[in-house]
């Protein structure tokens, strides 16, 4: 039986750090996500995508310390139960309340506070068997904002200090869905990536491994198979959402001009990270983001589909693939239109206009998948896609890098 309601899904950008300047970001307003939900569903539903990412917004929920206003999820919980769309909640996506601290001892209790209130919020709206995400990508905002500081809380050499703060969190919010919804699915979902020594710089291979192992020191602190003290348990290590861009693969330490092409010997395919993830874990995963800008969207599609065959045929308990996001948004640091997603931004009426060619690939994915399932021994041949999408690959990881030092 399938974990959820459909393979191919939909994720709904919903960040909500503050930037560097002060500025928050709210992408699931900036979308008009929040207004139009019920239509963003429905057009889901139209093509075969029941289950959705989705995001509560704490600093929405609590603009005062200990006062809680759900009233801008409501009408977004109760869309998704009446279109009978299945959502994975995520409960924190980048941003906190202004109040809060992350890297204070009382964090992981006040997060849970929020969460019982969402909980609550769920059980009476009717939602009786939920998904969430208590923590989106617990690797990447403590390396990014706790270890090299170019994103928020803008520390330094603190980030296994954060993902500690992390991950004491995302246990006590598990704790508290646990108990009010005993058949809640808790998600937990990071990066996977490669990371690979220059072939002229043999002395960096031990750092570049150690670099590549520590993504999965977070599954291993949920699961409690490292750091017990932090309260994990295999029960908590529940579905593994993994987390896949073009730029997820570089040689160490980074930087500028440091993105593993596609098409290099060095580069590994997508199975094999979702191969070694599986087998490390033994869990049930799904891609729970993947996706890329502008006219390479369906043919990327078309690589990662073709490479979860292949991983689901090398026996990974692969649930899913999430094309995230599901509709344009502004870019973070400069609002630029970013054409990313299926559908574009809303008019007046809700109204979306779809990228057709993306559109045809994932109708394209669904038949094959369908296919799949009657018969999983056919191949697929990824190399020309790969060879295509090199240049893509460095001109996205030059950009990602450029913002960054900005």
């Amino acid at each position: 039986m399938r974990l959820f309601r459909s393979f191919m899904m939909g994720g709904f950008e919903c960040s909500t750090h503050t930037l560097r300047s002060g500025r928050r970001l709210d992408l699931v307003s900036s979308t008009r996500h929040d207004v139009f939900a019920r239509e963003d569903y429905e057009r889901m539903q139209a093509i075969g995508m029941r289950t959705a990412r989705d995001g509560v917004r704490w600093h929405v929920a609590e603009p005062t310390p200990g006062q809680y206003d759900f009233s801008s999820v409501t009408p977004m919980i109760q869309a998704a139960l009446e279109t009978g769309t299945q959502v994975i909640w995520d409960l924190l996506h980048f941003g906190w309340p202004d109040h809060i601290d992350p890297l204070s001892e009382w964090f992981p209790d006040r997060f849970a506070d929020f969460v019982t209130g969402f909980a609550d919020v769920l059980r009476r709206e009717g939602d009786t068997s939920p998904a969430v995400c208590p923590v989106n990508e617990i690797s990447f905002l403590s390396f990014a904002g706790g270890q090299l500081g170019f994103f928020n809380p803008w520390v330094h050499d603190r980030g296994d200090d954060l993902k500690r703060q992390l991950v004491r969190a995302s246990i006590a919010a598990g704790r508290v869905m646990r108990e009010a919804f005993p058949s809640v699915r808790l998600v937990h979902s990071d990066p996977i990536i490669n990371v690979a020594s220059w072939p002229e710089r043999p002395g960096d291979r031990a750092a570049a491994e150690n670099h590549r192992r520590a993504q999965f020191h977070a599954w291993e602190m949920l699961g409690g198979f490292a750091c017990p003290e932090l309260g994990g348990s295999p029960e908590h290590l529940d579905v593994l959402g993994v987390n896949y861009y073009v730029h997820n693969q570089w040689y160490f330490p980074g930087g500028h001009g440091s993105t593993i092409s596609p098409s290099s010997p060095a580069y590994r395919p997508l199975r094999e990270l979702l191969i070694d993830t599986y087998e490390r874990f033994h869990r049930p995963m799904f891609i729970a983001e993947t996706g890329i800008e502008d006219e390479a969207r369906p043919l990327w599609l078309a690589y990662v589909g073709a490479e979860a065959r292949a991983a689901m045929r090398a026996g990974v308990a692969l649930e899913g693939i999430c094309l995230y996001p599901i509709v344009n948004h502004p870019g973070w640091e400069d609002d630029r239109h970013c054409y990313n997603g299926l559908w574009d931004y809303a008019d007046a009426s809700g109204g979306r206009e779809p990228y057709g060619p993306l559109l045809a690939e994932i109708e394209r994915q669904n038949e094959l998948f369908r296919q799949f399932d009657a018969d999983p021994s056919f191949v697929e041949d990824t190399k020309p896609a790969l060879q295509v999408l090199d240049s893509i690959a460095r001109s996205i990881a030059e950009a990602t890098e450029s913002s960054r030092e900005a």
